[in-house]
């Protein structure tokens, strides 16, 4: 493959992630960020580096670096004898955003037996989208960390 090529397919997975974090609530940039270092040799990137590729402003990558710290799925780093720091994808990052993206179908949850609350004296049609709800995010809550343990054992057993 030449490697104009392979540079175009490179910066169009790098958007489709950007854009698949966008409709995932969260900023284009971050997803971006996260997409190059998906695909990047080496495995760890300075934020000029970051900036280049990504043509963004040396702001931009910091705070969204800075954004994908917080959600647990990077990491910064340094290396001995270097004075700038680096960033890289964080070992089993993948199990922590989806266990903070599980905080939201707790809320939810949690939401809908307050609304069920307010609607203690009304008609079981009046609460039937309520429940709905509740019972949908209450089974998520319920199976997903089960999913996610059998997750953890399957990565543990093929590293040994």
């Amino acid at each position: 493959m030449r490697n104009g090529q392979r540079e175009s397919e490179q910066q169009q997975f790098i958007e489709a992630v950007g854009l698949s974090f966008e409709q995932a609530g969260l900023p284009r940039m971050a997803g971006r960020i996260l997409g190059w270092l998906l695909i990047c040799d080496p495995p760890h990137q300075s934020p000029g580096e970051l900036a280049e590729v990504l043509q963004a402003s040396k702001g931009s990558i910091s705070s969204m670096t800075r954004l994908l710290e917080q959600l647990g799925v990077i990491e910064r780093l340094s290396l001995p004898g270097e004075r700038r720091d680096y960033f890289r994808i964080r070992s089993e990052s993948w199990a922590a955003l989806f266990k903070r993206r599980m905080e939201l179908v707790s809320n939810f949850r949690q939401l809908a037996d307050r609304g069920l609350e307010l609607l203690s004296e009304h008609t079981p049609e009046q609460r039937r989208r309520l429940e709905e709800m509740r019972d949908m995010y209450a089974f998520f809550e319920y199976e997903v960390p089960r999913l996610l343990e059998r997750w953890e054992q399957e990565r543990r057993s093929q590293s040994e």
